[in-house]
This record gives structure tokens, C-alpha cells and sequence, in this order.
């Protein structure tokens, strides 16, 4: 994640999911799904999976190599919150370098391997401040101390004078690039970016120090650009100047400073992997897909590269060779496969690379894979014992035709033991962003849910990433228009498939995810039996007051001027139809959001009990754009879990299953 920010400037908290690999070389290959295919397998250990169980076994991201090659640090929520952690290379018991109760994120080592520098906010707030601490442990240093400012995803100079990272005041738009000196902690900003909304983020220093290349990426990210930075004047230079909305996007530069590693969908709109001669300006094409392919980074001898591509939501992990191109897949289980790495997933010594694996009923993990050997080592071990008792029913992809008859992906997973008696409770879940995409993250809330007998479908709808720019923008200016109708035909899916009760079809889902759900239940109303959303917008108009800045940018740019566009904002904000709900609604707010501000809950809360609606508000405080603390992440699937329980299966709210003791 730490090499694309300008996707976690969106309204992106999007849960993970698992999904088999689509038969298709493309979005255009993809076969409709029969629902009469579609199965739930018989499993006679199956039973419902114990909230603590699934909520204590850890995530692990943000891998970064010492500089030696015989540490890697990381981030972990072991101790309930995303803290600091490092690990022997060649593994063993994990050390936890840092405790806060806030989220810390981007660790990367000094180049002496003195120190580590990371990213730490307050209460969610995504105001971050840049914190150091001893490598080998000891008193943590606020390096930026502003409050009203987000400093992020520090990139060290080679000589470790230097911090580059990324620079936004609060009422700021616009992310630019700053740097901090190491012995004085002083910061100067490097760019001075006049267009709202736009960002930079800075990729790498050249060998010598003395230029930086960033990407400049417009609000809407559907189109950006490669620069060179001079160091000592703050002058840049364009390396991919072209016409129209076209990405290109850095992620490397090579060794001898020669060579950028990027992304682009120069290639008809399809995002594929290239290499740029800085001198010439000219771009070598790697791959040639209509999947999403990723660009990652140089070896520092120079002598391979790595890449991802993303089929329809499954993700393979490449290394290629720079004297020929070729490429060579690592060899791991089916899932989501990728690289970790802050800046470079190879190690120091070129030998080894830091891999990610996790699958929907797999939990993620590091893995160290030996290059020579071509052989993986797991790292870390992230998952409850006892999870591994407990059956979990896994996500298989499938394909249908929307109103309009585009193709729509979604992943839908099956819970075991169901009858096709048109008896069982399903669930949609809306992604969020808009631009964003369900993929093959292990998701201990969609565990929870399929484990106790909920059906679950998970659609990629217009608006999506991963099936080309066009299908991207498909959805502008019609927010909850196009998109809910590709979710609603979900439905009509499943109700197909023989085994979906009409009248017990829920819908929840969190930030773009949350809005779809209001906008769901008060534009399609008789479709929902319960609702439950989680930090979503009810009003774009009174967001564009309340919500960050550079958020707003993006929103202006996908929905266009709210004065000339009044309508539109109208048309597409749920508050215009909420009043039509019939479905029973719960919301969950952090009470600390910078980008879906509470005052969004809270005018849904309020319209709907003047209606005399049934309706419910739960509301964490400390907590931003999503629920990072364990104690909460629990609550939170707790009160879903009763919700669907009460208003979809008519249960009481006492928890009937063996697992209720350990915290349903």
C-alpha cells in the first residue's frame, strides 16, 4: 500500500473478500454464471465461527527489510491496535518495537539501520504525524509534531540526510511533497501544487540525491503523470507528457537511475506494466492484459523487477527478468498474492522477496521466497489455533448480465448445509470508493456472516477498478444510479439460484459501501428486509462542508460543480429518498471520521426516527473511517449479527450457538 496513495485519499474502506480465478484472459472473455450452478456444499463440521476467534487472529502489512537483510519490520494489530512490530528475517518470535493506542503505518529503516521512521495519527483523525524510534527499541521521537497537518509515506535519501514524504495541511486539497531534515527535523516543501485536489507522492530519490521522481495524480484518478524533482530548486520536469486522461504511474526507479518502473493504461485503457528510459522517454511494454496489472520494484543489483496482476479480483505475483522482459509467476496457493515491501520487497542483497498471501478463508501472512531455491518460508502466523477447526465456506466468483447488459463480477459465497428451498437469508455488500474494488482480502466480517448461514454476494459494479478506465467512469455524475442497479440485479441473481428467501435480503456495507446501502433502501425499498451501514454519506451537499478537503476535490470531480450541477448532487444523494425506507436500519459511525464526518450519521438517525422508523445509532469514539481498534471491530459485528438475526431470521437476541460465550 505505501507506494499508492493517491487511492487512500478516496472514500475507499472496502472489505476484503476471496474469489477462484475466472477461465477469461479478460473483462471481455468473462462467461455469464448459471445460478442453478451455483452450490452449497455439505459439510457436517460446519458451525458458526467464534467472533473472538476471528477478530484476534492478526493482520499483517507494511513489511520493510533492514538494511542488512536480517530484520524485517512490520506493521500488526497483535496487541489490538496496528502497531510496530520486526521479526528475524529468517523468522522466529515477533518483537513489538512500539505501543500506542493509535494506528502506525510505513515503517522504513535509515540506511545506517539505526532507526525507523513511520506514520502515526490520533484517534483515526488521518492527521499523521512522521515518529522515529531506535531500531533496536527505545524512546519513540515525534519527528513533525503538527497537528493540522498529515505528514506521510516517508522515502529516505540514500545518504539518510533526508526524509521525503507527503505534505497536507488540514483545509488543504492538495498533497504535496515535502522534506525533513534528519539532523535538524526541519521541513521545506519541495512542490507547491496550484491545482485543488491534485497530489503528489514521492517514489524515489536518484542515486546521487540530488533529484526525487513522483507521481502527479489528478482528483478523480483517472489520469496522471511521472516527474523528475531537482532537489536543490524544487524544478520539474514531465517525463510522460501526453494528451487526454491517460495514468502513468512510477512505483521504482532502477538501480543505476536509469530506468522507472510504472503502471499505465496508455495501452487502450487498460492499466499494464512498462518500462520508462528516463534519457529517451521512451516506454518498453512488459505485459499486454486487459486484467490490472501493478508495477512493484527494482532489485538493487538491478537485475529482476516484480509486478502483480489482478484477474477479476484473484492476484498473481510476478518477477521478471530486466535483460529480457520475461517473467516468471510465484509459485504460491490460489488467493491474493503480492508484494511487501517499504520501499523494495526485494532484500538488501537481492536474493529474496517479502510475499503476502491470505485467501477468504485464509487469514493473511507474510513469506520470505528465496529466489534460487524458488521456495517460500512463511513468516509470520497470523491466525487463531481453533480457526483451523472451524470449516469456512469459501468465495467463488460469478458473472451476470445488469439492466443495461453490461457484465458485472461479483463474489458470492455459499454457507454450507443450505436446502434450494428459497429459505435462506442473503446479503449484499457494496464496496467501497466508488473507485475501488472487492478483491481476495480475508475478511473476518464476511467469515462471521457466511459461517452463521448468510449467503453473501459482494458485486464489482460500474465504477470499479479492475476492468479498464471506461467501466471506472461509468458511473460519473450517477452516483447510486447505474451502480445500485448492478447491485440490485445481485439480487435477481441469487433469488434465481433457488435458494434466496425474497423477503430476507439484507444489504450492508461501510463509507461508498454505506451510502449504497441508503441508497438502496430508499430507492429500492420493497427490495430489503434490514440495512446495516457503516460511515456512509446521506448528503454529497453537506459533505462538501463538513468532510477533508481533498476529498472534495475528488467528489466535485466525479460529480461535477455543485453550483452548475445542483441537480445532479440532488439527484444522486440518498437524503432525497431515505423517507421512502421500509427496511429496519442500524448505523455505525466513528466519531472521529475526517472523510465521512459523523454529522452524516447523524442526519440519518434523526430524519428517520422523526418518521418513526426503526432505527438504531451506535456511535466510537477514537475511531476514523473504518474501526481499527479490535474492541470495536467486535462490537461493531456484533451488532450486525443481531440485527440480520432479529430482522431477517426473527430471532430474539439471545445468541444460539455454541460460540456465544466467546463473544458473538
Amino acid at each position: 500500500m505505501e507506494k499508492c496513495r493517491p487511492l487512500q485519499l478516496l472514500l475507499v474502506f472496502a472489505c476484503g473478500v476471496c474469489v477462484p480465478l475466472a477461465a477469461s484472459s479478460g473483462p471481455d472473455d468473462r462467461q455469464i454464471t448459471d445460478p442453478k450452478s451455483v452450490v452449497s456444499p455439505s459439510n457436517p463440521a460446519a458451525h458458526p465461527a467464534s467472533i473472538d476467534d476471528l477478530y484476534y487472529t492478526r493482520s499483517m502489512s507494511g513489511a520493510a527489510w533492514s538494511p542488512d537483510g536480517k530484520e524485517i519490520a512490520f506493521t500488526s494489530n497483535m496487541a489490538g491496535r496496528p502497531n510496530l512490530w520486526k521479526v528475524n528475517a529468517k523468522g522466529g518470535w515477533p518483537i513489538q518495537l512500539t505501543q500506542s493506542d493509535d494506528r502506525q503505518y510505513s515503517a522504513v529503516w535509515s540506511p545506517d539501520g539505526k532507526w525507523i521512521v513511520y506514520q502515526q495519527d490520533r484517534g483515526g483523525d488521518e492527521l499523521w504525524d512522521l515518529y522515529a524510534i531506535p531500531s533496536e527499541g527505545g524512546e519513540v521521537i515525534n519527528l513533525t509534531n503538527t497537528p493540522d497537518i498529515r505528514e506521510e509515506g516517508p522515502v529516505w535519501s540514500h545518504d539518510g540526510k533526508t526524509i521525503a514524504f507527503g505534505y497536507k495541511p488540514k483545509e488543504g486539497s492538495q498533497y504535496d511533497i515535502a522534506l525533513l531534515d534528519w539532523i535538524t527535523h526541519k521541513v521545506h516543501k519541495l512542490t507547491n501544487e496550484q491545482q485543488p485536489g491534485y497530489s503528489w507522492n514521492a517514489v524515489a530519490w536518484s542515486p546521487d540525491d540530488k533529484t526525487i521522481y513522483a507521481n502527479r495524480v489528478n482528483p478523480p484518478f483517472t489520469d496522471a503523470d511521472i516527474y523528475s524533482i531537482d532537489v536543490s530548486t524544487g524544478k520539474t520536469e514531465n517525463l510522460t507528457p501526453h494528451q487526454g486522461t491517460v495514468r502513468y504511474l512510477a512505483s521504482s526507479l532502477a538501480p543505476n537511475g536509469q530506468t522507472v518502473l510504472l503502471t499505465s493504461d496508455a495501452k487502450g485503457g487498460y492499466m499494464n506494466v512498462a518500462l520508462l528510459d528516463i534519457a529517451s522517454r521512451k516506454s518498453t511494454w512488459v505485459t499486454d492484459s486487459k486484467w490490472e496489472a501493478s508495477s512493484g520494484s527494482f532489485s538493487p543489483d538491478g537485475k529482476r523487477f516484480s509486478y502483480v496482476i489482478n484477474g477479476d479480483g484473484l492476484t498473481d505475483a510476478y518477477i521478471a527478468d530486466t535483460s529480457s522482459n520475461q517473467a516468471e509467476k510465484i509459485d504460491l496457493a490460489q488467493g491474493l498474492n503480492s508484494f511487501s515491501g517499504n520501499p523494495n520487497e526485494f532484500a538488501p542483497q537481492s536474493d529474496r522477496v517479502i510475499v503476502s498471501h491470505e485467501a477468504s478463508n485464509q487469514p493473511g501472512d507474510l513469506w520470505v521466497y528465496d529466489l534460487a531455491k524458488r521456495h517460500e518460508e512463511q513468516l509470520t502466523f497470523s491466525a487463531v489455533a481453533s480457526l483451523s477447526a472451524t470449516p469456512l465456506p469459501p468465495a467463488q466468483i460469478v458473472h451476470y448480465k445488469t439492466y443495461d447488459g453490461k457484465t458485472i463480477s461479483a463474489l458470492l459465497w455459499m454457507p454450507f448445509n443450505l436446502k434450494r428451498d428459497e429459505s435462506n437469508p442473503a446479503l449484499v455488500l457494496p464496496h467501497g470508493g466508488p473507485t475501488g474494488q472487492v478483491v481476495d482480502y480475508w475478511s473476518p466480517r464476511v467469515a462471521a456472516l457466511t459461517s452463521r448461514g448468510y449467503i453473501c454476494i459482494a458485486p464489482n459494479p460500474r465504477g470499479s477498478t479492475g476492468y479498464g478506465l471506461d467501466f471506472q467512469k461509468a458511473n460519473f455524475q450517477d452516483l447510486g444510479g447505474g451502480d445500485l442497479k448492478d447491485e440490485i440485479a445481485a439480487v435477481d441473481f441469487l433469488k434465481t439460484t433457488g435458494y434466496v428467501d425474497p423477503k430476507k435480503v439484507g444489504i450492508t456495507g461501510g463509507s461508498y459501501g454505506g451510502f449504497m446501502t441508503l441508497m438502496a433502501i430508499g430507492k429500492a425499498p420493497d427490495i430489503w428486509g434490514a440495512a446495516v451501514e457503516e460511515y456512509g454519506i446521506i448528503n454529497w451537499s453537506t459533505m462538501l462542508k463538513s468532510s477533508d478537503p481533498s476529498l472534495n476535490e475528488y467528489l466535485k470531480a466525479v460529480l461535477g460543480d455543485p453550483d452548475k450541477n445542483r441537480k445532479v448532487y440532488e439527484e444522486d444523494s440518498p437524503i432525497t429518498y431515505i423517507r421512502n425506507e421500509k427496511a429496519p436500519l442500524l448505523v455505525l459511525q466513528g466519531g472521529n471520521d475526517p472523510r465521512v464526518p459523523k454529522e452524516e450519521a447523524q442526519q440519518v438517525v434523526e430524519i428517520l426516527r422523526k418518521e418513526g422508523r426503526v432505527v438504531d445509532v451506535h456511535y466510537y469514539p477514537n475511531e476514523g473511517h473504518g474501526f481499527e481498534k479490535r474492541e470495536n471491530q467486535i462490537d461493531a459485528i456484533k451488532r450486525t449479527i443481531a440485527w440480520f438475526d432479529q430482522y431477517l431470521m426473527g430471532k430474539s437476541g439471545t445468541p444460539n450457538d455454541p460460540t456465544a460465550q466467546k463473544g458473538r
